[in-house]
C-alpha cells in the first residue's frame, strides 16, 4: 500500500522550474515539458561515501527511522556531532542511499545559500526517493515530488511570486479578523470541555486547519473533507512506523487509506479546474492559473501543489503552537515575564519556533563535486540539513537549551530554513503563533501542561499529535464562574 518506511511528505513551500514537464496526456501538452517525477535521482542505497570521511561518524540514532522520532529530537546527538563530526557521513538502509548530516548553524545557511551547488530537485527534499515500482498510491508519491518544494530556481523564483501576494503583511492583515474570531471560538470550546483537554485536538490543529482554508478559498461545507485528508497522510507514516499500533487505534485506516487518497486527488482536480474557468479572489485560483515559461502548470504539478497544500499548510502552526505550551510549563520565569508584558509575544514566538524547531529536516543533492567545512562531497550524494541542531548551535545561540525571550539575535533562527527556500508561509505562522498567545495568555494565563504528550513517528516534522493541558494550571479546577462570549455561566 505504501512505498517505504521512510517516506515523508513535505512541510515548507519552495520551488525550482524543471526544464521541462509532462508525461500522462502528451499530447494535449508541450512534449518539452517533463515532470520532476520522472527525472527524479532515485536512491542508489549509497552506503559508503565516495571520498573519505574526514570526520567520525556516530551511528546510535536512526535517523531515517520515523520511530526514532517518537521521543523529539535528539538534542544529545545533535551536540556531539556538531563538536565531532558537523558534516557526518550517515549510513542508509536496505535501498535507501547514505547521507551527509550537517548540525552547525553556519554550514546549514551555506549548503541553503549554494541552491545552484545542493538541488532540492535533483534528489528531492525528502529523506529517501524509492524505486518508482514503490510509488503506491499511484499518485501519492508523483505528487509529493512535483510541487513547489522540489524545485531550484531560476523559475522556482517564478512561480513563488505569483503567489507572494497571499503571504505579504497586507493580505495576512485582511484575515487577521478572521483568525482571532476563530481563535476565540476554540478557547470558549476548550472552555466548555475543560478544565483538562488535548490541546492538539481542541486547538492547535484546528487553527492552521481554519487559516489555510480561509487562504485557499474552501467553501465551508468541504472543510470536514480537508481535516480527514490531513489525518489519513499523517496516519500513512505512523503506519509505516508501527502497522501494528495504527491497526488497532484504527482497523479500518488500511484498507480506507487508498479510496481516501483518491478523494482528495479528485477533489483537488475538480477545484482547480473550477478556479480556472471561473476564479475567486483566493490562493487556489492563483495556484490553478500559475503558469511557468508561458504555459499553465499541467494537472501532475496541480496534484503536486494540492499535496503540498494539504499537508504543509498545517505543521509548522501545529507544532509551534503546542510545543509553545509545553516550553512555557519547562520555563517558567519566562512565562511570567510575558505575562508580566504581553508586547514580548513576538519576541516569545520566534524564540519558541527555534527551540521547538518544528521542521525537522531538509535534503539537497550535490550536482557537482565539492567541499564543505573540510569535507569532500561527490556529486549526486545527499546531504541532510538537520534544522533542530542548528538552532541550538551555542556558536549562533549562547545558551542555547535555555528560552530567553530577550535574545539580540532572537529572530535569527532558521526553524522555516534560509534562503531562497525559505518558508513560504512563515509570515502567516507568525501572525497565527503571535495573535494566539495573546488571546490564551489574557484568557488562560497559568495554562499548564500536564506532562502527558505523544509525538508521532515522522522524521520531516516534530509531530505533537497529543498534549494534554489543564486550562487553570497544575491542578486547576473550573472557576465557580467563567465567561464565554462575554456571558457568566456557572
Amino acid at each position: 500500500m505504501f512505498s517505504s518506511k521512510h517516506l515523508a511528505l513535505p512541510t515548507q513551500y519552495t520551488f525550482r522550474y524543471p526544464a521541462n514537464f509532462a508525461r500522462k496526456n502528451r499530447e494535449t501538452r508541450s512534449p518539452t515539458l517533463q515532470l520532476i517525477s520522472d527525472e527524479i535521482l532515485i536512491d542508489s542505497g549509497q552506503q559508503h561515501p565516495t571520498y573519505p570521511a574526514h570526520y567520525p561518524s556516530f551511528n546510535d540514532f536512526d535517523f531515517g527511522d520515523p520511530a526514532s522520532w517518537t521521543k523529539g529530537h535528539p538534542f544529545d546527538v545533535y551536540k556531539q556531532m556538531r563538536e565531532q563530526a558537523p558534516v557526518m557521513w550517515s549510513p542508509g538502509q536496505k535501498d535507501i542511499s547514505g547521507f551527509w548530516s550537517l548540525t552547525r548553524f553556519e554550514d546549514i545557511k551555506a549548503a541553503e545559500l549554494a541552491h545552484n551547488v545542493f538541488s532540492s530537485q535533483r534528489g528531492g527534499i525528502n529523506m529517501a526517493v524509492p524505486e518508482r515500482k514503490h510509488w503506491r498510491p499511484k499518485k501519492l508519491m508523483p505528487a509529493a515530488l512535483n510541487s513547489l518544494i522540489n524545485m531550484d530556481e531560476p523559475l522556482h523564483r517564478e512561480m513563488r511570486m505569483q503567489q507572494n501576494d497571499f503571504f505579504f503583511p497586507a493580505y495576512i492583515a485582511t484575515i487577521r479578523d478572521r483568525v482571532g474570531a476563530r481563535i476565540d471560538e476554540l478557547l470558549d470550546e476548550m472552555e466548555r470541555k475543560g478544565p483538562v483537554v488535548d490541546f492538539v485536538k481542541m486547538f492547535s490543529e484546528e487553527l492552521p486547519l481554519f487559516t489555510l482554508c480561509e487562504m485557499l478559498g474552501v467553501d465551508e461545507d468541504d472543510r470536514p473533507k480537508v481535516k480527514v485528508w490531513m489525518h489519513h497522510l499523517e496516519l500513512a507514516a505512523q503506519f509505516l512506523a508501527n502497522p501494528w499500533q495504527t491497526f488497532f487505534s484504527e482497523p479500518m485506516f488500511p484498507f480506507r487509506f487508498n479510496s481516501v487518497v483518491e478523494d482528495m486527488f479528485a477533489y483537488g482536480e475538480r477545484v482547480m479546474a473550477d478556479r480556472r474557468a471561473q476564479p475567486r479572489e483566493d490562493l487556489l485560483t492563483v495556484i490553478a492559473r500559475s503558469k511557468l515559461g508561458g504555459e499553465l502548470l499541467p494537472q501532475e504539478f496541480l496534484d503536486g501543489s494540492w499535496l503540498l497544500i494539504i499537508f504543509a499548510g498545517n505543521d509548522t502552526s501545529r507544532n509551534s503552537l503546542s510545543g509553545t505550551i509545553r516550553l512555557m510549563d519547562e520555563f517558567p520565569d519566562q512565562r511570567a515575564m510575558v505575562l508580566e508584558d504581553p508586547t514580548l509575544i513576538p519576541n516569545m514566538s520566534e524564540e519558541a519556533l527555534r527551540m521547538v524547531s518544528p521542521v525537522i529536516h531538509m535534503r539537497r543533492t550535490a550536482t557537482e563535486d565539492t567541499e564543505l567545512n573540510g569535507q569532500q562531497i561527490a556529486k549526486d550524494e545527499k546531504l541532510v540539513l538537520w534544522y533542530g541542531a542548528a538552532n541550538r548551535d551555542p556558536d549562533i545561540f549562547p545558551n542555547p537549551d535555555t528560552f530567553d525571550m530577550h535574545r539580540k539575535n532572537v529572530d535569527k533562527h532558521i526553524a522555516f530554513g534560509h534562503g531562497v527556500h525559505k518558508c513560504l508561509g512563515s509570515r502567516i505562522a507568525k501572525m497565527q503563533l503571535r495573535l494566539a498567545f495573546e488571546r490564551i495568555f489574557e484568557r488562560f494565563p497559568q495554562i499548564s501542561w500536564t506532562g502527558k504528550q505523544t509525538i508521532a513517528p515522522n522524521a520531516l516534522v516534530h509531530a505533537i499529535s497529543s498534549l494534554q493541558v489543564n486550562l487553570y494550571g497544575p491542578n486547576g479546577k473550573r472557576p465557580t464562574q467563567v465567561a464565554v462570549n462575554g456571558n457568566k455561566i456557572g
